[in-house]
């Protein structure tokens, strides 16, 4: 879930929405019988979904006034001075905060690829994977990875460890190739220590002979 205000700020989460600052600030030097008036804050905080269609809460709080936003595409609005909650449409926050949300960065995602019990060789349904994962990185400007592989629990301890380090060498291998620098592509082995399947020892368990990437 995202929180968004017009013009300056986009925040993961619910919050407390502090009134954004003005772009720009004139002062105006009053003669000593006039005052200095300040131009109206406007402002349009707007909850949006996430990805999986969750909402959250956001609470905005402007002096005595309180706005709980907990719906896609509620809105809380100050213009004129005048505030109100409102509630717009998909298109409508398209088109006021088009170039914000071009300029937010993809959310972090997270790929699994398996291996041939006791190598570091894919299955073959995971290299049919690993190409639509390359795709996909392929569209992500200059994206962190952290690769880190995983083993079941057949073998010895030292020799998983082991393994896991390797399998996470060969898949970082696959991601420098589409041109990823190495520099951002860290990798570990944690052998049979995180299994996504929790066996007993000596279980020969394909879910857990894995690699994750996770990109952000």
């Amino acid at each position: 879930m995202f929180a968004l205000v017009f013009g300056a700020l986009v925040v993961l989460g619910a919050i407390y929405a502090q009134p954004a600052p003005l772009e720009e600030t004139v002062l105006v030097l009053p003669s000593p019988d006039e005052h200095v008036v300040q131009p109206p804050l406007e402002e349009t905080v707007v909850v949006l979904p996430s990805p999986d269609g969750h909402t959250g809460t956001v609470v905005v709080q402007r002096g005595g006034e309180r706005h709980v936003l907990n719906r896609p595409f509620a809105a809380s609005r100050t213009s004129g001075g005048q505030s109100e909650m409102t509630q717009l449409s998909d298109a409508e926050v398209r088109q006021s905060f088009g170039a914000a949300l071009k300029a937010l960065p993809a959310p972090p995602s997270t790929f699994l690829l398996y291996f041939v019990t006791a190598t570091d060789e894919l299955t073959d349904a995971s290299k049919d994977e690993l190409k639509q994962i390359l795709a996909a990185l392929k569209e992500r400007p200059v994206p962190d990875i952290m690769v880190i592989g995983h083993t079941d629990t057949v073998g010895e301890l030292e020799t998983n460890d082991l393994l896991s380090a390797q399998r996470a060498e060969r898949v970082k291998g696959f991601l420098v190739e589409i041109g990823i620098p190495a520099a951002q592509i860290q990798t570990a082995g944690r052998g049979e220590r995180e299994l996504l399947v929790p066996t007993a020892d000596n279980i020969d368990e394909p879910r857990n002979r894995r690699v994750e990437i996770n990109v952000r």
